[in-house]
């Protein structure tokens, strides 16, 4: 396929299907999986449960209800500054849903949900978002970037707390799909300080029920994504669907990142994909 634009992609109708099975999941769980381990750092089932629901209240509070978001501690001057914020944010959430019984985490998920859900979906997709996705080194984004990034938090959280306690993923692709769609536009970003030689590219081919082909290529002054395939190929990454979340969200160990990726071409061109990241970090 040859190389095309990317299209913004609506996941606005995704949020409530995706969050009413995340529901069925919790209300299936034991009292022993709501304390197992999860791949997000010290955090187990229910820490998650609990950033999920923070965080739906955060932006229906912040975003639907217009209220001033409090300010930081210290002045935010730095990209770091705000990694530094909003991991206080997500802390202090976390914090305070370990006061509730897991009957009210699910029925506090499930309101929060279900309202953020029917926010979006009256939101233009075409109009200055909320929030810019820094992720991407944007400062100010268009809502359907900003409702996307919010899917794929919702998603890999969700995908997260099955992986904890051994039930299976969504098995819909258009949900993986989704998330990959949004989260690959991260990689101009990922990539800004990497040298190239303009027209050089980077191909990045995911296999599954959920992949497709996208495109890096250098031009004059930075780096731009693609859907499709080059003409030609400076340097070829392989992976599977699976494997590209996984990469992308901190779910995979760097010896398991490294094993779980094929490159043709010049590989060090591929190396920063080992380091993009499509989360606030």
């Amino acid at each position: 396929m040859p190389l095309a634009d990317l299209r913004p992609l609506d996941t606005r109708a995704l949020f409530r299907p995706v969050s009413a099975e995340l529901v069925s999941l919790l209300r299936s769980l034991t009292p022993a999986d709501w304390d197992r381990q999860t791949i997000a750092g010290d955090w187990v089932v229910r820490d998650v449960v609990g950033h999920l629901a923070d965080g739906a209240l955060r932006r229906l509070s912040f975003h639907r209800d217009a209220i001033t978001p409090p300010p930081p501690d210290n002045p935010i001057k730095t990209a770091r500054d705000f990694v530094g914020f909003i991991n206080r944010l997500n802390a202090q959430g976390v914090t305070a849903s370990k006061r509730f019984s897991p009957r009210v985490l699910t029925e506090l998920f499930e309101r929060a949900s279900t309202d953020l859900a029917t926010f979006f979906e009256t939101l233009p997709l075409e109009a200055p978002a909320r929030f810019g996705v820094s992720w991407a080194g944007e400062e100010v984004s268009e809502g359907w970037f900003d409702i996307g990034r919010e899917f794929t938090e919702l998603w890999h959280h969700q995908q997260q707390i099955r992986l904890a306690v051994g039930a299976p993923s969504l098995s819909d692709p258009r949900y993986l799909g989704a998330v990959i769609d949004i989260a690959t536009r991260a990689l101009p970003h990922a990539f800004r300080d990497v040298s190239a030689s303009p027209g050089e590219t980077l191909l990045v081919d995911v296999s599954g029920s959920a992949g497709g082909q996208w495109t890096l290529v250098r031009e004059p002054q930075r780096w731009m994504i693609y859907g499709g395939t080059p003409e030609v190929t400076t340097a070829r990454i392989q992976l599977l669907d699976d494997a590209l979340w996984k990469l992308l969200f901190n779910a995979f160990t760097d010896d398991e990142a490294a094993e779980a990726i094929h490159v043709d071409g010049r590989r060090e061109l591929a190396t920063p994909l080992l380091r993009a990241r499509s989360v606030i970090v």
